[in-house]
């Protein structure tokens, strides 16, 4: 286990700093005063203070991080009310929470939109530089007693479309067979230079990945085993390698709110949801392949942090910015006890879900 946690560092550490980073700057543009940046929490193991004044640290527990405004009680920018009262105006005109509301939206988004503009840089940087290896959507085998062998597909059948969509590679078949289980799908193939359509359903199920991580998604049943020689390269230019990086971080965005969303409606399996020892694992499992690999799931999970942290939960990134639209809608923001509230109820949530989440790692991890 001990050689996986160099490049879980080296992927969380990427993460944190990109989704700190991107809070950080936006609040300087609206000069806001900032106390802290901080990667990790608890005791300081480095750290310097800049120009004006900001504390640049390297905490102890690698697992977050926070920028720490002027007038914040704490790391979860909870305000410290008699701090406030007790600025003078000069001050008072650099605090976030005297901010315009757009203003402090703006700041708290500003991390989860790093977390994607991260990830598409790092896809598009990949298919800039190595481009992307694609394979023919030839079956080349039907499992029986499947939804595939029901429809009728044959060995040697090529998919040109799915629901008039055209098909150009095998992964453009996995992507929409795996997010369309209990939909019947209309498939147009070839069959030695005839046309043949082909109706099927996928069925929803608990798969794994060739690293062992659980997962649900619809199954058709066909089979594609490739070659060397099968598989294909695609090459970009530097606009459409970054329009390929915005199209992939856009499928992965959506994918993942239609797992959380099945999991949170009991359609899918709750075991998908991993924390840091998963990742820990599949940073190592990744690292060993190469950097590509190991960058690519920085993306994923720079993908997942952002969702994550718009979820409307007090504590959260999507709880600021909740209050922040009631605020905007009412005219004044939350009383001081209701915003105390929905941050405990909000802290509940995050440590029932850190638990959770610990839960389903050591379940994998012994499984």
């Amino acid at each position: 286990m001990a050689a996986y946690i160099p490049p879980f560092l080296f992927v969380l550490g990427i993460i944190i700093f990109i989704h700190e980073l991107g809070h950080f700057l936006v609040a300087r543009w609206c000069n806001v005063a900032i106390d802290a940046f901080s990667l990790g929490f608890g005791p300081e193991l480095i750290g310097w203070n800049d120009s004006r004044g900001t504390r640049w640290r390297v905490a102890l527990i690698p697992l977050g991080g926070y920028v720490k405004f002027a007038g914040d009680d704490n790391a979860a920018s909870m305000p410290d009310h008699d701090a406030l009262e007790s600025m003078s105006e000069e001050e008072k005109r650099t605090s976030f929470y005297l901010k315009p509301v757009w203003q402090r939206a703006a700041i708290v988004a500003a991390g989860p939109a790093a977390n994607f503009l991260l990830a598409i840089f790092i896809f598009a940087s990949a298919f800039l530089i190595v481009g992307r290896p694609t394979v023919d959507a030839a079956v080349t085998g039907v499992r029986p007693d499947s939804p595939a062998a029901a429809a009728g597909f044959q060995p040697g059948d090529v998919i040109v479309a799915i629901d008039g969509s055209k098909v150009n590679a095998f992964i453009d078949v996995l992507r929409t067979v795996s997010s369309a289980a209990g939909q019947d799908l209309t498939f147009t193939v070839d069959r030695g230079g005839q046309e043949v359509t082909l109706h099927a359903t996928p069925e929803q199920r608990d798969l794994k990945d060739d690293f062992g991580t659980p997962y649900s998604a619809g199954f058709l049943g066909i089979e594609n085993r490739t070659s060397p020689e099968d598989v294909h390269r695609q090459t970009f230019g530097p606009i459409g390698a970054l329009v390929a990086g915005a199209q992939e971080t856009a499928y992965i965005t959506k994918r993942t709110v239609e797992v959380i969303a099945g999991v949170i409606t009991l359609e899918q399996s709750p075991k998908q949801f991993g924390g840091p020892l998963r990742v820990a694992k599949i940073s190592g499992d990744m690292a060993s392949i190469g950097f590509t690999a190991l960058f690519g799931l920085a993306a994923m999970l720079s993908i997942s942090i952002g969702l994550i942290n718009l979820l409307p939960i007090p504590m959260l990134d999507g709880g600021h910015l909740l209050f922040y639209g009631i605020e905007a809608l009412r005219g004044r923001p939350l009383s001081l006890r209701a915003q105390d509230v929905g941050f405990r109820i909000g802290l509940g949530l995050v440590l029932l879900l850190m638990f959770f989440a610990t839960f389903n790692d050591l379940l994998f991890l012994t499984s």
